[in-house]
Order: C-alpha cells, then sequence, then structure tokens
C-alpha cells in the first residue's frame, strides 16, 4: 500500500480545467493495453472536451500528489448502483495502493447514495486485472462482445455492497 500521506483523493470540482493534463494521464495508464486488448480501448476515443462532459454526467475523483495527477475514476449514477470507468493510475505509480483508494472513494459514494453494488467492466485479455478487482471484492456476472465480435471482449464484474 501506498505510505505517502501527501497524496489526497478528491473530487472533481466544478471549476476544474486541467482536462489536458487528465487526458495525458489517462492514455499513459491505458497505454499498455495497446497491441494486447482487441478492439482497441475507448480511452482513444476521449478528447479533454468529452472528459469534461462527462465529468458532467458522472462523479470524478481525482488521486493527488504534490499538484500532480497521478489518478483518477469515474462513476456513473444508476438507478441501484454505481459504473466505475476510466480507473487509470499513472504507470510509475501503480501497484502502490493508488487505484485501491480510487476504489474505495466510489464504494464510500455508492453507500452514502444508498446504492445496492457497484459494477465494471474489463476486458477479457486484462487477467492481472480480473484478479485484482476479484481481490476487491468484484464477481464476475456475465461476457459480453464488442459490436462485430463473435467472441466475448468484455466481462461484467459487480460487487455487491451489504
Amino acid at each position: 500500500m501506498d505510505q505517502r500521506v501527501d497524496i489526497f483523493i478528491t473530487r472533481i470540482a466544478p471549476d476544474f480545467a486541467r482536462w489536458d493534463e487528465l487526458l495525458a494521464l489517462i492514455m499513459r495508464a491505458f497505454a499498455s493495453m495497446d497491441g494486447v486488448i482487441d478492439p482497441p480501448s475507448s480511452a482513444h476515443l476521449l478528447t479533454a472536451k468529452t472528459l469534461s462532459e462527462k465529468a458532467k454526467r458522472e462523479t470524478a475523483f481525482l488521486a493527488i500528489e504534490n499538484g500532480r495527477i497521478i489518478g483518477c475514476v469515474f462513476a456513473l449514477g444508476r438507478a441501484r448502483d454505481f459504473y466505475v470507468g476510466k480507473l487509470a493510475v499513472d504507470p510509475e505509480r501503480q501497484r502502490q495502493g493508488i487505484g485501491s483508494r480510487l476504489m474505495q472513494a466510489v464504494e464510500r459514494l455508492a453507500r452514502e447514495g444508498g446504492k445496492e453494488a457497484i459494477e465494471l467492466q474489463t476486458r477479457i485479455e486484462l487477467t492481472a486485472n480480473h484478479a485484482a478487482f476479484a481481490r476487491f471484492g468484484f464477481r464476475e456476472t456475465e461476457r459480453t462482445a464488442h459490436e462485430g465480435y463473435d467472441r466475448p471482449t468484455s466481462i461484467t464484474m459487480r460487487k455487491v455492497l451489504t
């Protein structure tokens, strides 16, 4: 786990303006998937403007260290749960508990909002992610295929909050 006391998790404020920096973080974090997952990550479709629009519809959390964005996660509120997307941690800071802290923020948000679960999707090829989310208490609920594919490309995982 991360031992640094100068990392804090915060919601994106309405006056947030560092969209280019956030986009660059997501692209660095998702770069290791290039050539591994098929179809390519939807992160490639993001722009600073679409991230800004996404943050208006969803709750976003940032991990900040000494003023630098080192992680993020987005959570879309649905009727009974939150859908988690674009969990990203700077590659230099991965495996230090930052992703876990971001997911804990989403879980707190869900519990405070009276939601029964949090749900996410991860790609079939990313077996390390499957294991990491299982350690967080997520369980596989279904496998789905992206449009045009005749095989599963994603795994839906759900954590029931009790």
